[in-house]
């Protein structure tokens, strides 16, 4: 009998650890496949710094949350979308250089999230997971956010697509053709701070810009065409995920930052055959 309850508690407990490495799994290719192609963006515009800004102020949006008893995340995604519109506000008056707007919202909102969690002494707060991620604690609630946020941003992308490239390529020239230059940067942004968001949950504030720039960045080198590029940063950004959570499960390191690691190592390699092909 203690031998059949044994056998018991191992195949439930092998079923719920595959349970939880099946979601998180899930939940990492979802934030793969829309990073991707949005990073292929931020990396185009050079806008690697609004991706931190965006991120840092996810923190103010936790402590938010946490005071009004509503979800973290909701409070996240009120914040962001405030801060990215707040960023295009500040953009077109051009009194201010765009990486010193960045700056100042990014390091304010940050330590004002962490003033605020500071004066939570009844509020249990894992700011550690909230920093860097728990995919391996992502639910069916959270899978369902993260691939609703996925579907709406890859659709509002492929809408788009045409007009995005063409303020990326040349913002006056678009202008001159009819695009609707300042709709169009909202747009971006709005997207760009929905998924910081939604990919909080996986690889945490400090991580999620990451996961925008580096696969986008390792696409580059063996991309010809703009939607070569964001097909390949997503295709990366998934090689990371399925590559940092094996090594996390293998060498027991925490799973965000391990799948940032696999995104370095792509970069790595990626960028190694044109400096080859340079010093020739």
């Amino acid at each position: 009998m203690a031998t059949i309850t044994g056998i018991t508690l191992t195949i439930t407990t092998a079923t719920l650890m595959d349970d939880f490495l099946v979601r998180a799994l899930a939940a990492g290719l979802g934030v793969a496949a829309v990073t991707g192609p949005l990073g292929a963006f931020v990396v185009w515009r050079r806008m690697a710094f609004f991706g931190d800004a965006l991120a840092h102020s996810g923190l103010l949006g936790i402590a938010l949350g946490l005071l009004l008893h509503i979800d973290p995340f909701i409070g996240v995604a009120v914040v962001v979308l405030a801060v990215a519109i707040v960023l295009v506000l500040l953009r077109r008056r051009r009194e201010l250089a765009a990486d010193t707007i960045l700056g100042i919202l990014s390091h304010g909102t940050l330590a004002l999230g962490l003033v605020a969690v500071s004066f939570m002494d009844g509020v249990r707060v894992d700011l550690m997971g909230f920093l860097f991620g728990d995919i391996l604690a992502v639910s069916t609630s959270d899978l369902l956010w993260i691939y609703g946020v996925g579907i709406f941003v890859l659709a509002s992308l492929l809408v788009w697509w045409q007009p995005l490239l063409a303020v990326t390529v040349h913002e006056d020239l678009a202008a001159v053709e009819g695009v609707p230059v300042a709709r169009v940067e909202l747009l971006f942004m709005l997207l760009m701070a929905v998924v910081v968001a939604a990919a909080m949950k996986v690889v945490g504030i400090v991580l999620v810009a990451a996961m925008l720039v580096i696969p986008a960045a390792a696409a580059r080198h063996w991309s010809k065409s703009a939607e070569q590029m964001a097909i390949l940063a997503a295709v990366f950004g998934a090689v990371a995920v399925c590559g940092g959570l094996s090594g996390s499960w293998m060498l027991d390191t925490p799973a965000g930052p391990s799948i940032v690691v696999a995104a370095l190592v792509l970069f790595g390699l990626s960028a190694v055959p044109p400096l080859l092909k340079a010093s020739r």
